[in-house]
């Protein structure tokens, strides 16, 4: 294979309404606000990416706006005076832009899609996951409790394994359990979103009899010392997300014992570079990985099912079909659950393109970067 110059960047920016809205205790989505790229190279072939960052910073710092600045200002530029042999050398590359993380991973995402089809070769191969389908979850966030009900029986009659539930202070524990005991062949997850204090540990403690298989980021990232005190006198184990934007981060969660499972979202932690480094700590330190979504199109998706296929990626991740959130994805081909499962794209690269007839829709920006 060889070298990848960059010759052309382009960037989209879409808003995309949901099928119904998003709701945690942190924010409602309705619209989801994205940018997509698409790189070309010296010999015409592409590799194609998705920023994960909301519009505003409910999640992370980042948002759309800051992303599409480091990436027109900084990354870009800096890619398209670059000749790669590797994705992983971007890291180096970039390494005079601190954190800027989704940004980061939106071209990291690009360069691995066009390394795997210079290679002829899947992602997930190329990465070193196994050939076989992956199990889907679904995430159930809505504050109506009708809904919510609704929801997880067309969730469990259209195959779904495992179902992730927003909680926070106001949830009723009860219902929850009540809930999974009529589904006991159902893995569900309890997703906080930091909603939990040092002041109202005795509150998060009434979940732990409900038979959820974990509590995911029951506090803010910021209170990482207070997970490990919760965590000790708890049986059902955390699973950090937002606490989790490094190696360093995954080091510090087990050396403190504030968590015992990781959840992995590329664009927080920078990319698939990254994914995998941190991948690599977690199987030799017997830390279980699972991936979680981030309201994305099927490109980021199609990334997150290619690091689901890896070893030592235990638990269902959040992966719902290309119809859960939208009337109709901006990615092609549409992600489809069979059987509560999901195959992987036999195509070179991540296995998807985007889907231009569809994006033009939704376009409010484009901008196109040349070497």
């Amino acid at each position: 294979m060889g070298n990848i110059q960059i010759q052309r960047v382009t960037l989209h920016l879409v808003r995309v309404p949901l099928k119904k809205p998003f709701t945690t205790h942190l924010q409602q989505v309705e619209e989801r606000e994205s940018i997509l790229i698409e790189i070309l190279d010296s010999v015409g072939q592409t590799g194609v990416g998705e920023c994960v960052a909301f519009s505003s910073p409910w999640y992370t710092e980042e948002t759309v706006e800051t992303a599409w600045l480091a990436l027109e200002n900084w990354i870009i530029p800096a890619m398209l005076k670059h000749t790669f042999s590797h994705p992983d050398e971007l890291d180096t590359l970039l390494s005079f832009v601190i954190r800027n993380h989704m940004a980061k991973s939106t071209v990291n995402h690009a360069l691995w899609d066009l390394y795997a089809k210079k290679l002829n070769k899947p992602l997930w191969q190329v990465i070193g996951g196994a050939s076989q389908p992956i199990e889907a979850g679904i995430v159930v966030a809505t504050a109506n409790n009708e809904e919510m009900y609704k929801e997880i029986e067309t969730a469990v009659k259209n195959g779904y394994k495992r179902i992730k539930i927003k909680i926070s202070q106001t949830s009723d524990p009860k219902q929850f359990k009540k809930m999974i005991a009529h589904y006991p062949q159902i893995l569900f997850f309890a997703d906080a979103n930091g909603a939990f204090t040092e002041h109202t540990i005795v509150l998060l403690q009434t979940f732990d009899e409900c038979g959820f298989t974990l509590i995911e980021q029951p506090f803010s990232e910021q209170h990482n010392a207070v997970s490990a005190v919760a965590q000790k006198t708890m049986k059902t184990p955390f699973a950090l997300d937002e606490s989790i934007g490094s190696l360093q981060d995954v080091e510090d969660m087990i050396e403190r014992n504030s968590g015992k499972i990781i959840v992995m979202k590329q664009g927080r932690v920078g990319g698939l570079s990254n994914a995998l480094r941190i991948h690599e700590h977690c199987v030799k330190k017997g830390i279980p990985i699972w991936v979680g979504g981030m309201i994305e199109f099927g490109v980021s998706k199609a990334f997150n099912l290619a690091f689901a296929s890896l070893p030592g990626v235990t638990f269902p991740g959040d992966f719902s079909s290309s119809t859960h959130f939208w009337n109709q994805d901006l990615a092609e081909p549409s992600i489809n659950v069979v059987d509560g499962e999901i195959f992987l794209a036999s195509e070179s690269g991540v296995g998807f393109k985007w889907n231009y007839k569809v994006m033009e829709q939704f376009e409010v920006r484009k901008k196109f970067f040349e070497a």
